[in-house]
């Protein structure tokens, strides 16, 4: 889709950018012309990213941010703050998946941990830039990346598909409340993705996911940011609290061979 330019020198910040869906995205809107923040745990892998995707980084903002520490996401703010006085779009891409095992056997500070990125963070980080955009008058976009996970629940992810349930509703209520001053919520459900933190599994369930998929094939580097693009964009100025999933049908349901015999 070509934007014209509705981009260009807009202020972005992505959380967890180090990650393969975050550089995906980052360099999505680097390439229409976006001044980004990148945030992410770990602060190192940022410049590599930027080095990867050819950012200046005079202009391109960093932050080791720990979200499970409302002192990081605090000081996380003052930066953008500081540089940008507030940002135009709010990318809420960190998040942690786990297969944790049997719900008898989760360790309460895992659930915590999981819990704590996963809903926690994102509610902090919307509320804290949410506070800049609303005292600057500015009318902008932000994004949380969900999961079909909402709506499945695989073996051993009870609290992964908890935490992305409650990522959902937790939108809705930001879309609600933000909508008076014109800043929209919406939620993107990306696919299974080689290389993303789902595809840290043991090669046969990956293998069994996949094949799976009803449009046949793993989400590739274009698909879910040109969807994020697309919900931050002027075309979807009449959108709000929406849930959009980007994953070859997998939320609909699995796909199921026919059987030769």
């Amino acid at each position: 889709m070509n934007y014209d330019g509705e981009f260009k020198g807009k202020k972005v910040l992505v959380t967890g950018a180090a990650g393969i869906y975050g550089a995906w995205i980052a360099a999505a809107f680097a390439r229409e012309g976006a001044v980004l923040c990148l945030s992410d745990m770990r602060r190192e892998k940022l410049d590599e990213v930027v080095a990867r995707l050819g950012l200046d980084p005079a202009t391109t903002l960093l932050h080791g941010t720990d979200l499970t520490e409302s002192g990081s996401i605090r000081e996380l703010a003052l930066l953008v703050a500081a540089e940008w006085g507030a940002p135009d779009i709010v990318v809420n891409n960190a998040g942690v998946y786990p297969r944790t095992g049997p719900l008898i056997d989760l360790a309460e500070a895992e659930f915590d941990r999981i819990m704590s990125v996963n809903v926690r963070a994102p509610f902090l980080v919307v509320q804290a830039m949410a506070r800049l955009m609303v005292e600057r008058g500015v009318q902008g976009a932000m994004v949380n990346i969900g999961s079909g996970a909402a709506r499945q629940m695989p073996f051993g992810s009870v609290t992964y598909c908890m935490s992305k349930t409650a990522l959902e509703r937790l939108s809705k209520g930001q879309a609600l409340e933000l909508a008076p001053n014109r800043i929209r919520v919406n939620v993107v459900e990306p696919g299974f993705a080689p290389g993303s933190d789902f595809s840290q599994l043991p090669p046969d369930y990956v293998e069994r996911m996949t094949a799976r998929i009803p449009l046949g094939r793993n989400s590739g580097p274009e698909d879910t940011p040109q969807m994020v693009l697309f919900m931050c964009s002027r075309a979807t100025s009449y959108v709000t609290g929406a849930v959009v999933s980007v994953d070859g049908g997998n939320s609909i349901g699995t796909y199921q061979p026919p059987s030769n015999t």
